[in-house]
This record gives C-alpha cells, structure tokens and sequence, in this order.
C-alpha cells in the first residue's frame, strides 16, 4: 500500500497526496500514524478481533459514529483508516475553524462523487464546537447517506452534541493509552529510525511514556524535541526538557469537570483525605472554578456529614467565604482546610434521607392544611376562622417541649428523621421529647 487513500479519482487522489505530502514533512506524531487497524495501537475494547466497529470499517461499509475521548488516543487515526477500508474519499474539516458554508462545500462534493459511484467519509474533528443550528445542518447528509460522519470530540457528546445527531450516530469512546501502549509506538519509532543517529534508553522511553498521560501525539512529540536537541544520546534530562510540565487534562465544561468533582465527593464521603486533596489539586491545577469547588463542600457538609458533626457546615461555609474574600492562590489553603476536616468528620446522610422522605410523601400524597393552632393569626380576622387559637407554646412547659400535635390530622404518625449511630446524641434526644410527648418512636 503505496499511498493512505488511492481511489483513481485525479481530484480527490491529489488532495490526498498532498496531504500524506505534508504528513511526511510534518511531527513524528503524524509521521507515525498507522495504516492498518493492525498496526493501531489499543482501545482493543472497541477494535478487537470480532468486535462490532472492527468488523464495520473492515466490511467497507462503515456507519456514521462519533469517536469521543481524551486527545492523543487516535480518534483521526481511526476515521481515516475508515476511509481506506470503504475505498472513499476524506473529507476532514475542524469545528474549530469552520463553519456552514465550510460543510456546504464538503456536501457538494459529496454529491458530485455519488454520482460517480464514490462515497465520502466526512471527519468533523471538535464536532462538539458547532453549535445547535451546525449541527443540525448535517442531519439530512447523514441521513439520506450522502456523507458517512465521523465526528471526532474531547468532550462527553451527550452534554455536547444534538439528540437529533447522536440518534444517527454511534458513539464510540477512547480510552485514554496506558504507558504500556505508549511504549509500544515510541519504540516503533526508535525501529523506523525517526530518532536519525542518536540513542535512547530504556529509561527515557519509560519516562516519556509515564508522563504522557495516555496522550501519543504528546510522547512522540517530546521524543522528536529531545532528539532534535541531544547531543548523541538522549538524556532523561533532555527528556524532561521536552516534555516540561505535562497540563493536567482538564475540561471546565466536559467530562473532567464531572467526572473530578465526583470523586471528589465520593473521596471525601468515604473519609479518605488523601484522596479528597488528590482531586482538589486536579481541580485546582486543571483550572476549576474554585467557587463551585466551595459549593459542593458546603452541599457535602449537610448532604453527607450533617449532624453527625454540625460544625462541619459551618467549616466548609468558612471555605467559601475565604474563596470569595481572599481568592486564589491563597483560598487553596482554606480548601484544602475544609477538604481534610470534611474528609475525617463523621459522617450521616440522616438530613438528606429526611428530605427525600418528606418530599417524596408530600408528592405523592400532596399537602394538608397545618392543625388550626399553627396557623398564622397575623391578619385581621384571622382569629374568626379559628386561626392561631389555642397555639400552646413550648416555652411554657419544662424542657422547652409541649404535647401539641404539629403535624396535619390522619398525619400524626409520619416520621422522616432517622438518626443514626452517626447522630447518637440526637437520636436519644428525639427518643426523649417523643417519649414526653407520648408519640411513637
């Protein structure tokens, strides 16, 4: 195989010469990019012997998908390698730059090479960039079969992308490479001789691949550097020069966002502080809003820690609170507080179970007026109708606690408060006053 995409069609065939031109002149990312599903290098989940999408792009006859996942894990490779197996032309355009009249021009050729007899894979990368009004646009072409879409995303597409969209599509997800992948082309590239007369080490190579974070594009690009810079033999300080300071993968609008802030929540709700302050400083170092970081210590406080530790509350508000009087870099500090306090507070879910219990009784069974008594008597006339009459406060009997019924008449047994071994203390105490009060526990 000559050439990534030799059709016989002068025009098209010329495009993709240019373009297999300018791979060759360009980064050994792109140099290095495989032409062959065998040559491709992991997601065996989705492209292993048998599977469903293998068996697609090897039948020629692929169908429209989306290849969602972090960068560098081969989302390009892939639907180019679906134009080769369908004998089809490759269109590939970024949402980035482009727009309507962009993808009208791609859809005009597509009609002119079916009336050849030619299909067209059209690779939208960024997919997740164009707005409601772009996408839609692509629907009918995807629809009638005028184009096969691959669209190409870093973020989770069913936040990102039209329903309209995805229900002609199939989403496929990329996992992030493991060093071991990573490895396996940076040593590929060292047997095509892509590192020219220098030498590199077992320990560069283990380097590289460790702080790649899963991304090939950035390993084999950090290995070009530092071959391009070495003198003779590649050093894992020349390495490290390369490679600098890996950015944390991070999406404030995407899947990090998410996925971060709920192992967060399920780190600190399982009173592990270490954890808790890993991905706060993921958060932190991957840019996150540090009020919204705030927030859900506070939402956690209640929801999670509750009245096993009330000052729990107050800790996390105090966070907050520094976030928005003393901002960052210094308010890590108050974070970083809260996470751990919050980390190694008791926890109860007592507060969060009696809401839902409350709220859900009252959406089912609706809402009844309050016992005349605790009704407001604060307007004129209010007493006429009975309101507010024969209210017997609870200051005026011993322990501050009354024998009146609160709750509305057929409703007097409902309970939604369960404190736990978590809530000892209060536990008794309800334990007590409904004693005194002669009602049911």
């Amino acid at each position: 195989m000559e050439r990534l995409f030799d059709t016989g069609d002068t025009a098209d065939t010329s495009a993709e010469q240019a373009r297999a031109a300018a791979e060759a002149g360009g980064p050994l990312a792109a140099r290095m990019r495989p032409r062959t599903l065998d040559a491709f290098v992991g997601q065996e989940h989705l492209l292993g012997p048998g599977s469903a999408l293998r068996s697609a792009v090897e039948s020629g006859h692929p169908h429209s998908m989306v290849l969602y996942g972090p960068p560098g894990t081969g989302k390009t490779t892939l639907a180019r390698l679906v134009a080769e197996h369908a004998d089809a032309a490759f269109e590939e355009l970024s949402a980035v730059q482009v727009g309507r009249a962009e993808v009208r021009e791609v859809l005009q050729r597509a009609r002119e090479r079916r009336s050849a007899g030619r299909g067209t894979i059209f690779f939208l990368d960024e997919i997740h960039r164009f707005n409601k009004a772009q996408q839609d646009a692509l629907l009918p072409a995807v629809e009638e079969g005028l184009v096969t879409l691959v669209g190409a995303t870093t973020e989770n597409p069913y936040f990102e992308v039209n329903s309209a969209l995805l229900s002609r599509t199939q989403v496929y997800e990329l996992q992030a490479l493991t060093a071991e992948h990573v490895e396996v082309l940076l040593r590929r590239a060292l047997e095509q001789g892509e590192c020219g007369p220098a030498t590199v080490g077992d320990e560069v190579i283990e380097f590289l691949a460790a702080r790649s974070g899963g991304d090939a594009r950035t390993a084999l690009n950090a290995l070009e550097l530092a071959c391009e810079t070495s003198e003779g033999e590649v050093s894992l300080a020349d390495a490290e020069d390369a490679m600098q300071r890996k950015a944390v993968l991070y999406d404030k609008g995407g899947d990090q966002h998410y996925d971060s802030i709920s192992a967060w929540i399920k780190a600190t709700r399982g009173s592990d502080p270490d954890g808790s302050l890993y991905y706060l400083a993921a958060m932190l170092e991957g840019g996150e809003d540090p009020r919204f970081i705030a927030r859900r210590m506070v939402i956690l406080a209640s929801e999670d820690v509750g009245n096993a530790d009330p000052q729990a509350l107050g800790v996390a508000v105090a966070a907050a609170h520094a976030v928005e009087h003393v901002g960052m870099p210094e308010a890590q500090y108050a974070l970083a507080q809260a996470a751990i306090y919050l980390s190694l507070a008791p926890k109860s879910d007592a507060a969060k179970r009696a809401i839902f219990a409350a709220r859900g009784h009252v959406q089912e069974h609706g809402t009844a007026p309050p016992p005349a008594p605790l009704r407001s008597s604060a307007y004129p006339a209010a007493r006429k109708l009975g309101r507010g009459l024969d209210y017997d406060s609870p200051h005026r009997h011993p322990g501050h606690v009354n024998d009146q019924e609160h709750l509305p008449e057929g409703r007097e047994d409902l309970r939604f408060y369960a404190p736990d071994e978590a809530e000892a203390e209060l536990r008794e105490r309800l334990a007590r006053i409904r004693r005194d009060r002669s009602r049911p526990e």
